[in-house]
């Protein structure tokens, strides 16, 4: 299955906090879209990884997304050398997205960068055809692929976006696929430990950065993704 949209997350949950309207917003526009979790989010505090499992099922289910997969690496521990990276071009062989999402180039968590620049150099790296993958199915070689943009979304840092994307009437999908790890989120019921992410007060600055970002493009809610090369438009008027 080619793909149009492939997301990109360090943990299950990354995406929907990450991109969650825009996503819900490609895909009512009629896009493919998938999500590649790149750990099943095993060191964290609340909950177990089979619960995350299940709740990143049902998040996929709230966005319509095409496809999601857990690549397996090691919670806090992956590194960005060949064997993670042979890992992801298969991915990216296999799905042959034109547009790669994926986490913030910074931020407080250690695998948010290191998801972010793992995923940006295999997007290089598997477009180049000297370099040799598999495909899973038939065990026949992958063609080369190399998607045409790479995006990375902000996350707990308030890191300053490229662009913004009008989210307006997606805000609420976006918010139940968050809602759907339940056992992460704010629930004044919850006896587990409290983390960064559990306070009513995280899941509100969600809402509020994407009514602020909206206000400054003049909309409702937008979200801010940062680039890595200039971004360019057919005409001006493209812009709003």
């Amino acid at each position: 299955m080619k793909l149009d949209i492939l997301v990109f997350g360090a943990h299950p949950d990354d995406a929907e906090l990450g991109a969650g309207a825009t996503i819900a917003k490609e895909v009512a526009k009629g896009k493919k879209v998938g999500i590649i979790d790149l750990t099943r989010g095993e060191l964290g505090t609340r909950g177990t990884a089979e619960i995350r499992d299940s709740e990143a099922s049902a998040a996929a289910k709230v966005l319509g997304i095409s496809v999601r997969e857990n690549l397996g690496f090691a919670d806090g521990f992956f590194v960005n050398d060949r064997t993670h990276q042979l890992e992801i071009i298969k991915i990216l062989r296999k799905y042959r997205p034109e547009i790669v999402l994926c986490n913030a180039i910074d931020d407080r968590h250690i695998d948010h960068g290191k998801g972010s620049k793992l995923v940006s150099d295999a997007c290089f790296l598997s477009g180049l055809k000297k370099i040799s993958t598999e495909q899973d199915d038939n065990g026949g070689l992958q063609e080369p692929w190399r998607p045409k943009v790479v995006y990375h979304y902000i996350q707990w840092k308030d890191l300053v976006p490229d662009f913004v994307v009008d989210v307006t009437g997606f805000i609420d999908k976006k918010t139940d696929a968050i809602l759907a790890y339940s056992s992460q989120f704010f629930d004044p019921n919850s006896n587990e430990p409290e983390t960064p992410i559990s306070s009513k007060n995280f899941i509100d600055s969600v809402n509020y950065r994407a009514r602020d970002l909206g206000r400054l493009i003049g909309v409702e809610y937008a979200e801010g993704f940062t680039v890595e090369r200039y971004l360019a438009v057919d005409s001006i008027s493209d812009l709003i």
